[in-house]
């Protein structure tokens, strides 16, 4: 039985006041959670206010993005070993606006996902199709392409040591959500994907969905067989709705 998983992605938002109170509230909230692992992923700058708040809690935390270079003249990235100093569990990479607004290839995202795996961290790989191409029934191919270019450098078997998210581009910040089973058919179709190279990784690799998951559809959606979890975005900088959402996942 894999145990759900539930990840806040703050994107670029907070201050030091704000996270402290929200950081708050959702230990207290969600301190009797059983079978239910809860992760924030804060903007780097914030890092060590989220270690220093949530060591010896019951909440993991996380980068949301990182460089795919080892130590050097980078200017403005972060390298993998920089995360390691504040006791990072999880990374995200791949992420949709990454990919959109930043150019991130499959390629640099297998790198990046190679390299977060090289440094003893945990990468989230978010995959994920456009409006457009769901449209024209695009949605296996883009998924498998995306998750082709990280086999492909590092091995299905190094997926066992990972946690994938279906993010629905068009279902990102906008409201709308893909249906309980709409999620549950692609994350299926990722389960079976990997099962034909290894079963064994299929069945314990965690695949969360994140499309705009809200306190009053988590149930529903993390009730589906495959869906193990969620990324939350917006939600996750409310404490009531993020701590509703880790609720959820545990029924």
């Amino acid at each position: 039985m894999r145990t759900k998983l539930v990840v806040g992605n703050w994107k670029m938002n907070g201050n030091l006041d704000q996270n402290q109170a929200l950081l708050n509230a959702v230990v207290a909230g969600t301190r009797e959670l059983q079978n239910v692992k809860c992760a924030v992923c804060p903007p780097y700058p914030y890092l060590a206010e989220v270690q220093r708040t949530l060591e010896n809690t019951h909440i993991l935390w996380g980068a949301q993005n990182v460089s795919q270079f080892d130590l050097g003249a980078y200017t403005g990235e972060v390298a993998a070993e920089m995360l390691l100093d504040f006791s990072c569990h999880y990374v995200i990479v791949g992420h949709s606006e990454r990919r959109s607004l930043f150019g991130e290839d499959n390629h640099t995202v297998a790198e990046k996902f190679k390299k977060v795996q090289d440094k003893g961290l945990t990468p989230i790989l978010c995959v994920g199709e456009t409006l457009a191409q769901r449209e024209i029934g695009e949605t296996e191919r883009i998924i498998e392409e995306q998750l082709d270019a990280v086999i492909k450098l590092v091995g299905v078997d190094s997926l066992v040591k990972s946690v994938i998210a279906y993010e629905p581009v068009w279902a990102i910040g906008t409201g709308k959500t893909a249906t309980p089973s709409q999620a549950q058919g692609v994350h299926l179709f990722i389960r079976n994907k990997i099962a034909k190279q290894s079963e064994t990784t299929a069945n314990s690799i965690q695949i969360l969905y994140g499309g705009s998951v809200k306190s009053n559809n988590a149930g529903e959606l993390f009730s589906m067989p495959d869906i193990d979890g969620g990324l939350i975005g917006g939600a996750s900088l409310v404490a009531s709705d993020f701590i509703s959402i880790c609720l959820a996942a545990q029924h």
